[in-house]
């Protein structure tokens, strides 16, 4: 018996839904928990400590004066892209001592987004070198403080050493279309990626 002619319908076709794991990392205070948590389609969890003096002298908080907690393991969130994608969002912890489980996040990751505090470049640089020596396509989100993109991504690309191949965008990890719109674009660049 035909379906369709049975019903008075047409049969609508179920896609099948994948899925796909996103890190995203970057330095101490750039604002990875942020991201996560403005794109999140449920309530992301967060393992966050608060900060005590015995980071006094380790932590830089020139730039994040009113960061009183810090991720010691990892955030995690997700989002729906379109009907069929699931994202599942991972972030780093941004400290050097807890770089030991950057491995154990990273893994089965289609690709990362290193976000960039540009009044504190230095720090991306490791999350820019493991990604490039690790090969997992990643893109570079400039994070604008206080509103501000006091440089081009060119000028960062330059300064940063990279390639032509990788994304370098402006964002705004507070909003969730700048963070979705990151999303996207590393989206499709770790599907490039994998065409070349």
């Amino acid at each position: 018996m035909d379906f369709a002619s049975s019903s008075g319908g047409a049969v609508s076709e179920s896609r099948a839904t994948t899925s796909a794991k996103i890190v995203v990392a970057g330095g101490f205070g750039v604002g990875k928990t942020t991201f996560v948590g403005a794109v999140s389609e449920i309530n992301p969890l967060r393992t966050e400590a608060v900060m005590t003096s015995a980071s006094a002298g380790i932590d830089d908080l020139t730039h994040t004066g009113g960061k009183t907690t810090t991720t010691v393991a990892m955030d995690f969130g997700r989002i729906t892209l379109d009907q069929d994608l699931i994202l599942y969002l991972f972030g780093t912890p941004g400290q050097d001592r807890f770089w030991f489980m950057w491995d154990d996040l990273v893994r089965g990751a289609i690709g990362a987004i290193v976000l960039c505090d540009t009044r504190r470049l230095a720090d991306c640089f490791p999350a820019v070198d493991y990604f490039e020596n690790s090969g997992l396509p990643f893109v570079v989100a400039l994070n604008g403080f206080d509103g501000e993109q006091p440089y081009t991504p060119e000028e960062v690309r330059e300064a940063l050493q990279i390639g032509p191949d990788a994304p370098i965008i402006t964002t705004d990890a507070r909003h969730r279309s700048d963070a979705k719109s990151a999303l996207i674009t590393l989206v499709e660049h770790a599907l490039m990626a994998r065409l070349r």
